[in-house]
């Protein structure tokens, strides 16, 4: 946090900086008061600051998305491990070996806490809370129950990958419908008129020549 405020900070000065020259480079077009000035650097600096906090914003919106695109995957590969006979932190140990995903990454991190003496439970937990994926939140819960009740984790994670690849279905199928709404844009308001123009120029313009 404290280093995404840093950068804010310097984007926010990049801002101000930009906002000094083209403040310099407009009172040299034409007279303008300080006041105006001092606007047009405050913009740039707020700006620079609002930019950084945009790119921020999309660029956990696609980490978020890589890791729901791999929690299927990683959970048919743990309910394989599972099923074969190993355990669950040997399971996860080995995907965070083959594997160099984000969520690979993360569960590499996992396995380094517990080595250290922290449970699994807690840790996957606090995983779960800095991730904050809707999908991978479930399967925590899930997991840390069948944990503590001593249930076969491999038909949990099973369950919880077929929940997961219906999300991932679900969230495609929205995309979808929303990509095709927006299609609906050019065709009706470029696409459509164009042909219609094609169409009927042709004969005004046979009138006009008639006539």
């Amino acid at each position: 946090m404290e280093t995404f405020r840093s950068q804010q900070l310097l984007w926010g000065l990049a801002g101000a900086v930009m906002g000094v020259l083209v403040a310099v480079i407009v009172a040299r077009a034409q007279p303008v008061s300080v006041v105006i000035q001092a606007i047009i650097v405050l913009l740039f600096a707020v700006a620079g600051v609002l930019g950084r906090d945009r790119i921020l914003q999309r660029t956990a919106k696609k980490r978020l998305a890589r890791l729901a695109d791999e929690l299927p995957v990683i959970l048919e590969f743990l309910t394989l491990s599972l099923s074969a006979g190993e355990g669950i932190l040997d399971a996860m140990r080995r995907i965070s070996r083959v594997s160099a995903g984000e969520l690979s990454r993360e569960i590499a991190g996992v396995v380094a806490s517990v080595n250290t003496g922290l449970p699994l439970a807690d840790t996957l937990t606090g995983l779960s809370h800095d991730l904050e994926l809707p999908a991978f939140s479930r399967c925590v819960e899930q997991v840390v129950g069948a944990l503590e009740r001593g249930t076969p984790l491999a038909e949990v994670l099973r369950a919880q990958a077929q929940d997961a690849r219906d999300d991932a279905k679900r969230d495609l199928l929205e995309s979808a419908g929303k990509k095709e709404v927006a299609m609906l844009f050019p065709l009706v308001f470029l696409i459509l008129p164009v042909t219609i123009l094609f169409a009927i120029f042709p004969g005004i313009f046979v009138l006009q020549v008639g006539l």
